[in-house]
């Protein structure tokens, strides 16, 4: 999934293309899941306008994994679709934010097989910070503990995630777990790494970077 257009880090580059470390964020997205498993079937859903942007960084910078691409759609939920729709036959999808760099190998490892056990599977990590729950009354403190951050790549079995997006579109779909959800599927639980950071903001580079250097990333 590389949707981004780059506004919320106010620059006119999209995020998934600014350089990390000598290259595209994408691009080290890619690299990941490609060291995980050279054979992975790669389909990237970019917004219509950022194809030829794509297309010249490849030319730029060499990139050579094979990869089909998908045009996304008017909301993530109908880009995912779009991307579903190229797939042939049955096995195991990740679907994962091309501005997630940093996930490790491990963790890919732990979606596959929790997915292959149970049917699909999403990276979560604990809550290190004191969370609050606000209402038009303020604001009352809540436990941590029964709490989650989601990350990805969310994994599902091939014919579940299509079944799931053959449903109408809801506004409360957050995510690709919540639109299988929905479905009544219960949703597989695995520990995350703390460095699948998202990129969203300038200062997320920096600590990209920073995570790299200091070899916390291989």
């Amino acid at each position: 999934m590389a949707g981004g257009t780059g506004s919320r880090m106010n620059s006119a580059i999209p995020k998934q293309f600014a350089e990390l470390c000598g290259k595209p964020v994408i691009m080290h997205s890619f690299q990941v899941f490609y060291d995980f498993d050279p054979q992975i079937n790669f389909i990237l859903i970019l917004p219509e306008q950022q194809v030829e942007t794509w297309k010249k960084l490849c030319e730029k910078y060499n990139f050579q994994i094979p990869h089909k691409i998908a045009l996304g759609g008017e909301t993530r939920f109908f880009s995912v679709k779009n991307g579903l729709e190229k797939i042939i036959g049955d096995g195991v999808v990740f679907i994962h934010d091309s501005v997630r760099p940093l996930v490790s190998v491990e963790t890919i490892e732990n979606c596959f097989a929790k997915t292959i056990d149970k049917g699909n599977a999403i990276p979560v990590i604990a809550i290190s910070e004191s969370i609050r729950k606000t209402n038009k009354k303020g604001s009352k403190a809540v436990s941590r503990s029964k709490y989650k951050l989601v990350q990805t790549p969310q994994t599902f079995g091939v014919n579940q995630i299509k079944k799931a997006y053959n449903q109408p579109y809801s506004e409360h779909f957050t995510d690709d777990a919540s639109v299988v959800e929905n479905t009544g599927e219960k949703i597989y639980l695995v520990e995350g790494n703390l460095e699948n950071i998202k990129i969203t903001y300038i200062q997320d580079i920096v600590i990209a970077e920073a995570l790299m250097k200091n070899k916390f990333i291989d």
